[in-house]
């Protein structure tokens, strides 16, 4: 009987380690990625990273998991593609103009009109211009696996404009970015380059009486307490990029790649549509609070952008030059 006893003791020391080895096992199995991007988790971006993250969880039985670090706690967005660079940062976000600063041949997608529409602009990245990016991307130690967007661009003022002319004198906020800057100057207008963080204080004040952005943006950071017009400029669209860092795509087992990649793009696609309805939310509510909307021929102010850009001579690398031509002669 006491024999007995102790080989039952056995057997279950036996079966409490195999399943602490397995338990082990399966924890060791499973990647976590830390997803680093400098919007809130109120804004439509993060809310596409947490379906991205909820595609791969899905895709790869939970196997690889994204943990988003949100709101610029881990640095901006030169910052963390930096860190990416090192390994030091699993997955970076970053909008194109920043990635210039890395590839320099994308500041073709800085320019303004470049797009008729966001058909064309995710024909792009999803195509031609995409491989293009991958290419260098792979020799800084980066993976792009995906394209979020904030999409075109619209202008917020305080005082109407529904016709070039109106930009005249018009202190407008802008990234720094030559393209966008000449097309403002093009328009008449006087692009002052300034932080983000500063827009809602510059334009309260009065040190600027206009910014540009996405619409959904105009409500999210308040800019409606102080300019009541938006204008549907379309100037530019910017892109998102996740740049995964090397260290990070060398840990997903080779055959859960390709499931990793397409639960990304179902995850980025969502984002895209999400930043529409966005977009169309914050219309409405914009409206509600007595900001208006105006239209403007976007064809007048593409002829004087253009005008002025030929001026300056601006030329691309010639394959990323043929990979846009491409997307516009087939894309319509």
């Amino acid at each position: 009987m006491k024999k007995l006893a102790t080989m039952l003791l056995i057997a279950l020391a036996a079966v409490c380690m195999a399943t602490v080895v397995s338990t082990t096992a399966e924890c060791a199995d499973e990647i976590t990625f830390k997803f680093a991007m400098v919007d809130p988790e109120t804004s439509p971006y993060y809310k596409g990273a947490a379906k991205i993250a909820e595609e791969v969880a899905a895709a790869t039985n939970g196997k690889i998991k994204i943990k988003i670090v949100a709101g610029g706690t881990l640095g901006g967005e030169r910052d963390t593609v930096e860190l990416a660079m090192t390994g030091d940062i699993d997955i970076a976000t970053a909008a194109n103009s920043v990635m210039t600063n890395f590839i320099p041949e994308m500041s073709i997608l800085d320019q303004a009109f470049l797009w008729d529409n966001a058909k064309q602009a995710h024909a792009a990245v999803d195509g031609p211009i995409g491989e293009l990016i991958q290419a260098k991307a792979n020799k800084l130690g980066l993976h792009v696996v995906g394209y979020m967007e904030s999409g075109f661009r619209n202008v917020f003022s305080a005082k109407p404009i529904s016709e070039m002319e109106h930009f005249k004198g018009v202190k407008i906020r802008t990234m720094q970015n030559n393209y966008h800057m000449a097309a403002f100057r093009a328009f008449g207008a006087m692009p002052v380059a300034m932080a983000a963080g500063e827009q809602f204080t510059a334009l309260q004040q009065g040190t600027i009486n206009a910014a540009e952005n996405a619409i959904a943006n105009c409500w999210n950071n308040g800019f409606y307490e102080v300019v009541k017009n938006i204008t549907y400029t379309n100037h530019a669209f910017v892109y998102i990029l996740l740049c995964m860092s090397d260290n990070a795509w060398n840990k997903i087992p080779a055959d859960l790649r390709e499931p990793f990649l397409a639960a990304v793009k179902r995850g980025c696609d969502a984002e895209r549509q999400y930043l529409v309805d966005a977009n169309e939310e914050a219309t409405v509510k914009l409206k509600g609070v007595g900001v208006v909307f105006h239209k403007i021929d976007n064809n007048v102010l593409k002829a004087a952008y253009q005008k002025a850009a030929a001026a300056k001579g601006w030329k691309f690398d010639p394959a990323w030059q043929a990979a846009v031509d491409k997307v516009l002669a087939t894309v319509k």
